[in-house]
């Protein structure tokens, strides 16, 4: 009389199948296998017939089973377990256990596609194959990211064109090449770093310098005209009030500075020689009398005299 021996169990991507199978059966209450072909034939969802047979041989690991037969199962099963779990979350749990026994590690993971409508997992406390690969592609956690690049801003490209870029980067470059310099931009080197903030992105502090700076050149060369035209700030004064297109806010601002008789007095004295005595507010207001506008016009790194355009109230002298 013959010995029946046991049937040898599956390793490796299948025996991870098939003991997610059994578990998933468990939950369920233990189902014979027959009565779990009868509830697959009763479903209008249905993508195969799995017999009885199928079932046991899928369940009991004697054979890979197809990809239809384990998504029957799995969505017969998920309703009958207490509590009764999601079908299709299910589905998409076992895809990439089916995948692995044919396509090996990159099989078990999620395609970009169902990370985006399906997530990472994980929702049980179990690490995924997909929290474990983010974690390690993240630059987030390889490095310190400086905090210039964690500021709101409006992007240069689409997504799908930055892609391609990188696409082609790699195919040129090389994938390690492309990772690395990647890696060294969001430590904080990268276009435009020297002057504190990247091409394409805001600093909260930048409107700030820049207004500085533009203040700073402004009363350099209103000293620089002073010191050659001495009745320039009262030539200034009327044409600022002849100056219909001036803005009504700014004007009615200076006007009521005018009503301050102390800090006329300081306006009135200003000269290259005492420009350092008087007030804040004295300054300026000799700056709004003088200076119609001052803009940037060119990058951070170029001289003053060509970063910055003035518009005099007041036209400087022809030199010819």
């Amino acid at each position: 009389m013959a010995i029946p021996t046991a049937t040898p169990q599956p390793s490796g991507p299948h025996g991870e199948l098939v003991e997610s199978l059994r578990e998933l059966r468990r939950a369920a209450g233990e189902l014979s296998f027959r009565k779990i072909s009868t509830l697959i034939r009763d479903r209008d969802d249905r993508l195969s017939a799995a017999s009885h047979e199928s079932v046991r041989s899928a369940l009991n690991g004697r054979r890979v089973p197809r990809w239809e037969t384990v998504h029957d199962i799995v969505m017969v099963l998920a309703g009958l377990c207490s509590p009764p779990r999601d079908a299709e979350a299910e589905t998409a749990r076992f895809l990439p256990l089916w995948r692995a026994i044919h396509e090996g590690e990159s099989g078990a993971l999620k395609s970009f596609q169902e990370l985006l409508h399906g997530g990472w997992g994980g929702e049980d406390g179990r690490w995924t194959p997909e929290l474990v690969m983010g974690a390690l592609i993240n630059p987030f956690n390889a490095i310190e990211i400086h905090p210039s690049l964690a500021v709101p801003h409006k992007p240069l490209v689409s997504e799908d064109d930055w892609v391609r870029l990188m696409v082609k980067h790699i195919e040129e470059q090389g994938a390690e090449h492309a990772l690395r310099v990647l890696l060294h931009m969001l430590k904080g080197d990268y276009v435009g770093a020297e002057e504190g903030a990247p091409y394409g992105y805001s600093n909260p502090d930048r409107e700030a310098m820049e207004a500085f700076a533009a203040f700073r050149y402004g009363c350099q060369e209103i000293l620089r005209r002073l010191r050659h035209e001495p009745n320039l700030l009262a030539e200034s004064i009327l044409a600022m009030r002849a100056d219909e297109t001036m803005d009504r806010d700014d004007r009615a601002e200076l006007l009521e500075s005018e009503s301050d008789m102390s800090l006329m007095r300081e306006v009135m004295i200003v000269t290259p020689d005492t420009w350092g005595e008087v007030s804040e507010e004295a300054q300026h207001m000799v700056f709004g009398y003088l200076i119609k506008s001052i803009s940037p016009v060119g990058p951070l790194g170029l001289p003053d005299a060509e970063r910055f355009r003035i518009v005099w109230r007041v036209p400087e002298p022809s030199t010819e």
